[in-house]
């Protein structure tokens, strides 16, 4: 049975969104991104943290799976970006903003690759693509979150997309 007063207490504390996404090369140094159903552009692998402690990794290892059949057993954080809450236009959807996790997953062979296998249900094709081409496909933060953390050697930490002043490189 659950303490009532300890639930209440629960929801005064502040929640903050979580996703995780995974940079998936090929061995020519292609990235992998999908074109999901649900939304415009094109993104890469990964989505949201469950809220049932699930962790940045797990959820990018998971996602992974779960979208586009790859099992990812590596990885090395480059980036954590926070995203600014966007309130609702008329032509948009509302974005709640949070925390965006990006892990380097490194090169899969082309073997590997063979294995993609897409959910039908959120994703509707993927592509391996020059880094030139993939940052003209992928929207916003996503694009410069990317285009920043791609090649990078420590872990960035961003907002929306774009370096902070007076956080060190």
């Amino acid at each position: 049975m659950h303490d009532p007063v300890a639930v209440d207490a629960h929801r005064d504390i502040p929640r903050i969104p979580a996703s995780a996404g995974a940079l998936i090369f090929d061995e020519a140094g292609r990235l992998l991104i999908l074109k999901p159903n649900y939304k415009r552009g094109w993104t890469i692998p990964g989505g949201q943290v469950e809220g049932d402690g699930e962790s940045p990794w797990d959820a990018c290892r998971r996602e992974t799976l779960e979208e586009c059949g790859l099992e990812v057993e590596q990885g090395r954080l480059v980036c954590v970006d926070f995203l600014s809450p966007r309130p609702r236009r008329p032509d948009a959807a509302p974005r709640p903003g949070g925390v965006r996790f990006l892990f380097h997953c490194g090169a899969f062979s082309d073997k590997r690759l063979q294995a993609v296998t897409l959910q039908a249900d959120e994703i509707d094709e993927y592509r391996l693509t020059e880094m030139d081409d993939a940052l003209l496909l992928l929207s916003g933060p996503l694009r410069r979150r990317v285009s920043k953390a791609a090649s990078a050697k420590r872990c960035l930490y961003l907002e929306n997309g774009r370096r902070v002043r007076g956080v060190s490189r």
